[in-house]
């Protein structure tokens, strides 16, 4: 049953999108072993060394672990706790948040989530909602009162009340989190655990969908851009040192093989230098991809040192040169599209992406920045807003470069619907879809040349 257990732990971890291989799996088995099941943070923490690479991966195993190794089964409350009210609650919260009582901010939120957070009657239609159980206790409104109660003995508020606020936020924000796990593992009781494990729980940062990211998952994006350039430059490294080997040089190859008997132990080749290669990206700013550009402006310029040159130019229907607004930049903290939708003229007289208005100014304006070593990407999801696509501005662009790919952050199935044009812009250049930053890392070392 164990063995069972950890199977579908791993399965529903690879689902998510951590690397958990068959190596893994077996140190993991081996942790359960030696440390049992009687010590739940035991367990996670050794299963967590056992399994995780990366500290990034940590929010999604420990809401997959606890729904496969949870704290508690069924509904262990007494039916009283049914009856109790939102203000009974919150009154016994504000003392476990003054308390710093995590045992007790545990045991509120799975009353909680039973008083609070059930909906539906009918089989099937019946669940679990953190998002209703929060929504009606509100424990945001108890910061105030929580404060106040530690004040009462004092005189007059100290230089730590800053500092007291803020940890009375996280601990609420802790709390939010335990009425998330519970509310995930009784409608796992109720739909499936393995079902509930693979829609529930958010993705790593990695598969996280441009087109949907809020604010906050944008900005996690924009912290993983180092790390992920880093491996990124590593691969192209690695491939840049396998290209200079170039071909077999038959001839010298045979003449070593004499010293062998005629057996070509040593095949010899003709070394090439191959030269780095320059990149244009041509982004579309607008507010429906900017997070899409965004992030990988920001990764192209963390990779530039494996380039001769990188060039960025920005549009919504105006086509402006914008590299020097790309990269990170301490003093703001706007995204780097934000920047440049303010810092430089990417917008006419409206506000609307027009894609064959852009690569019309860039082919008239810009066309110099491409030549024979360049590999020209374009970012953007092809909508037109009905207007020309203006295809011959592409081709001129794609004759002009190396090479030139369009990454799309739309799935293909949509690129027939509404005003896209990208079945006809991809008659002219290769197009991939591109929807999440795992994606984009995967095409970027495909894609371009050493």
């Amino acid at each position: 049953m164990i063995a069972a257990r950890l199977t579908s732990f791993v399965q529903a971890l690879r689902a998510n999108g951590l690397r958990v291989g068959p190596s893994e799996t077996v140190d993991a088995a081996a942790v359960i072993e030696v440390l049992g099941l009687a010590h739940r943070e035991r367990l996670r923490e050794g299963l967590a060394a056992a399994l995780l690479r990366g500290e990034r991966q940590r929010a999604v195993f420990d809401a997959t672990f606890d729904l496969y190794f949870p704290l508690r089964v069924g509904e262990p409350l007494p039916a009283a706790a049914e009856e109790t009210t939102a203000e009974q609650l919150r009154e016994r919260l504000a003392a476990a948040l003054a308390a710093g009582d995590g045992a007790a901010m545990g045991q509120l939120a799975a009353e909680a989530v039973q008083a609070l957070g059930r909906f539906g009657s009918a089989p099937g239609s019946d669940g679990y909602s953190a998002a209703q159980t929060l929504d009606r206790l509100r424990p945001e409104i108890l910061l105030a009162r929580v404060l106040a109660a530690l004040r009462s003995g004092q005189a007059a508020p100290d230089f730590t009340d800053r500092l007291t606020a803020d940890e009375i936020r996280r601990r609420i924000q802790d709390f939010r989190g335990q009425v998330g796990t519970e509310a995930r593992r009784r409608v796992a009781e109720l739909r499936g655990t393995d079902r509930i494990a693979r829609r529930a729980v958010a993705p790593t940062v990695d598969q996280i969908d441009f087109l949907y990211a809020g604010r906050d998952q944008l900005a996690e994006l924009r912290r993983a851009v180092g790390p992920l350039s880093r491996k990124l430059a590593t691969r192209l490294a690695a491939r840049r040192r396998r290209a200079s080997h170039g071909e077999i040089d038959l001839r010298r190859t045979l003449r070593r093989s004499l010293s062998t008997g005629g057996v070509p132990l040593r095949p010899a080749y003709r070394h090439r230098r191959p030269q780095r290669p320059e990149l244009v990206l041509l982004c579309d700013v607008s507010g429906s991809v900017a997070g899409f550009a965004d992030f990988t402006m920001l990764l192209v310029q963390a990779l530039r040192a494996e380039f001769s040159r990188v060039r960025v130019f920005g549009f919504v229907n105006r086509m402006a040169e914008v590299t020097e607004l790309v990269g990170p930049d301490s003093s703001s903290t706007a995204s780097t599209a934000e920047r440049i939708l303010t810092g430089a003229r990417v917008m006419g007289y409206h506000g609307n992406s027009d894609y064959g208005t852009a690569l019309g100014e860039f082919a008239e304006r810009h066309l110099a920045a491409v030549g024979p070593r360049t590999t020209v990407l374009v970012l953007g999801d092809a909508r037109t807003n009905y207007r020309d696509p203006n295809l011959a501005a592409l081709r001129a662009i794609a004759l002009r470069a190396r090479r030139t790919f369009w990454l799309n952050p739309e799935p293909s199935n949509l690129w027939t619907t509404g005003d896209s044009a990208a079945l006809r812009y991809a008659s002219v250049v290769e197009m991939h879809p591109c929807r999440n930053a795992r994606q984009l890392g995967t095409l970027i070392e495909r894609l371009l040349p050493v």
